[in-house]
């Protein structure tokens, strides 16, 4: 029998030793209106609030002077009305997930795409579930799967660029850091996005799920999210990750990773490209950075990130695509001094001739790149 999930936002604590939902957001901010409610009563200002609120003014300053990067997100999410897209997106990714729920306990049929690559029976089966609910709303549009390549019309301005299962060699161990992204490009720029995140464990799965709309904010359990605010690499915690091929870019990063090590609070590598981006969007982490990743990584998670107020470029610090061969996202803050290393490091990249140019675009699909 088939495992539901319900997403909500309201902590509770089914019978089921399924967890069923996360609510992990709180409010920071109420210590300053009790104050000055108190103020306003007759009794003195707490000390700290002054000092609080000239800190807080700071941050602001530093915020609306630091450099702005070009938007990645589109202008526009054409004729589907957000609200109509953004709940075809959520429901498509939810229903992947609950293809990946109901597998998540149970022996794994594993096959190799390469010598470490893998693909499970669940990849394959979340992707076909993913697909009849876009097909079912949007049979014109065309899409883009990790698993089954490009179907539908290329004339369309919407492209669905779906990973079914990001982060299979964890799911493939019961290791708690893969999800279900699905992400749609109107005319070639993020439009919608959703990624629903698998935590905890064995015995004690759960899960939490990210959305965003161009323009529109991104969320975490229909909570609004924002990138953190710290402002120095040396306080900060980043994250990337390796792709399976050992090449120039593999060893480049592997320096990066020890550079990085060295200077800031710690580089973590979970695994999943859609869960450290919605890391970033929820201000658990200050960046993260990726050499040779795919439509299907990206699309959904470089939304979520612009949407909680990051930033999003190449690892060249150009601007990016989708359909680009690298990303780094941070919280806008600590961009520039992330990129004075990653930057130089892939212009040395470049000077070896290695190929940096757009990956992969469907044949006659217009954008307004």
């Amino acid at each position: 029998m088939a495992l539901s999930i319900s997403f909500s936002t309201n902590i509770h604590c089914p019978s089921s030793p399924i967890c069923r939902s996360i609510s992990s957001l709180n409010p920071c901010v109420g210590v300053l209106f009790n104050a000055r409610r108190d103020y306003n009563r007759g009794f003195p200002l707490i000390g700290s609030l002054d000092t609080k609120l000239a800190k807080t003014r700071a941050a602001l300053s530093e915020i609306s002077y630091r450099k702005q990067y070009p938007k990645v997100g589109a202008k526009s999410v054409g004729p589907i009305p957000p609200a109509q897209l953004i709940q075809v997106v959520e429901n498509a990714a939810k229903t992947g997930a609950e293809v990946v729920m109901d597998a998540v306990n149970k022996p794994r049929n594993i096959e190799y795409k390469g010598l470490t690559d893998l693909v499970t029976e669940t990849d394959k089966m979340s992707e076909a579930a993913i697909l009849e609910v876009v097909r079912k709303n949007f049979k014109d549009h065309l899409i883009l799967g990790e698993e089954g390549g490009v179907i539908g019309d290329s004339s369309s301005d919407y492209l669905w660029c779906i990973d079914p299962l990001d982060g299979t060699t964890n799911f493939a161990h019961g290791y708690p850091s893969f999800a279900v992204s699905v992400g749609v490009l109107f005319r070639g720029n993020p439009a919608a996005a959703a990624v629903v995140e698998f935590v905890g464990g064995p015995m004690c799965w759960n899960t939490r799920i990210f959305t965003a709309t161009a323009g529109g904010g991104a969320f975490c359990n229909g909570q609004k999210i924002h990138v953190s605010q710290t402002s120095q690499v040396e306080r900060s915690l980043l994250v990337t990750g390796f792709g399976y091929e050992h090449d120039d870019p593999w060893s480049t990063n592997m320096d990066l990773f020890k550079e990085f090590t060295d200077v800031s609070r710690g580089v973590r590598r979970l695994g999943a490209a859609a869960v450290d981006m919605s890391h970033v969007a929820l201000g658990i982490v200050e960046a993260y950075w990726e050499y040779r990743l795919k439509p299907w990584d990206m699309a959904a998670g470089v939304l979520l990130v612009e949407e909680a107020g990051g930033a999003v470029t190449r690892m060249d610090g150009e601007k990016f695509s989708v359909f680009d061969r690298s990303v780094l996202v941070s919280n806008g803050i600590v961009h520039d001094k992330l990129l004075e290393k990653i930057g130089s490091a892939t212009e040395k990249l470049k000077g070896k001739g290695i190929d940096f140019s757009l990956w992969y675009k469907p044949e006659n699909y217009q954008t307004d790149l």
